[in-house]
């Protein structure tokens, strides 16, 4: 049995920003991942995706590196058009391929303690497949694909038709500013937090950019700051880094304070580059004791 499995699709990604254009893969399963990959071995981890055939190179890239990848078969790759405008907390997403959903018969023989669902598209874990899951082990959702409609290979912002059937399989849920608002109708990350618990969820994990985190658990709130980076590149996959580090030391029993922290330096050092986390132990411990 792992200590953690994610599960969600890896991507084709082409970012643009006011400086640059690169194409590279993405998506919360490659991010996390990769993250996960360059912290000690201290929690272990499994990935499940689904790619088209043509794309299976960034699978076999990932088990050289020593990652524990399981990939099924999709009749295309997930493909994103990621703009960026000087203000890298906010972007304009466009959709050019979808993959398939994920199914219970895919997940059903999985054993692990946490389950983390990446998700990228409203359809990649319906219902059943939460439910599955939930009888198995802790669920942990990011839940930015469940309100991503497209329409015209354009994403946008929308409710979640399912999520009070969903939520109450769910143990932690990480949201941030502009989803709290679309899944809630709240702008306050505490009356946010407040009626997400109500839902179901036991630990709310709401990210603020710039200002911080909030982790609303136990009837009680943890402000997390946030940590300045030296330089601000690529934004893309800071939201799955930050659950890595989260769920990596929850894993381990750490508070939730503790978790947000260590995850907050992940993010900022992410920041600092394009592509996945590829910083050190040691850089973590040094940001998290320079404030």
């Amino acid at each position: 049995m792992k200590d953690i499995c994610c599960i969600g699709h890896i991507t084709l990604d082409k970012i643009i920003t006011p400086d640059t254009e690169v194409f590279m893969n993405g998506g919360t399963a490659f991010y996390f991942a990769y993250a996960m990959n360059h912290l000690p071995k201290k929690v272990s981890f499994q990935l499940v995706t689904a790619m088209g055939e043509k794309d299976i190179k960034a699978v076999r890239d990932m088990r050289e590196q020593g990652i524990d990848v399981v990939c099924h078969h999709s009749r295309n790759t997930v493909f994103f058009e990621n703009k960026y405008g000087r203000n890298m907390n906010n972007r304009q997403q466009r959709v050019l391929a979808k993959a398939d959903p994920f199914t219970v018969s895919q997940v059903e023989h999985l054993q692990a303690k946490v389950f983390h669902l990446g998700s990228l598209l409203a359809d990649d874990f319906s219902p059943e497949v939460v439910k599955c899951l939930a009888a198995k082990g802790r669920v942990s959702i990011d839940v930015q694909g469940f309100l991503r409609e497209v329409r015209q290979q354009h994403v946008y912002a929308t409710d979640w038709k399912d999520k009070l059937e969903v939520l109450r399989y769910t143990d932690i849920l990480k949201l941030n500013e502009y989803e709290m608002e679309a899944i809630t109708g709240h702008r306050d990350p505490h009356d946010v937090a407040r009626q997400i618990a109500q839902w179901g969820v036991r630990e709310v994990v709401i990210t603020l950019g710039d200002y911080g985190s909030v982790i609303y658990h136990d009837g009680q709130f943890d402000e997390v700051p946030a940590y300045k980076p030296r330089r601000t590149v690529d934004t893309t996959g800071c939201g799955d880094t930050y659950s890595t580090g989260y769920l990596y030391c929850r894993a381990q029993g750490m508070s939730c304070a503790e978790s947000g922290r260590f995850a907050a330096a992940m993010c900022t050092l992410k920041l600092e580059h394009s592509g996945p986390f590829d910083s050190s132990i040691d850089d973590i411990e040094k940001l998290i004791a320079s404030v």
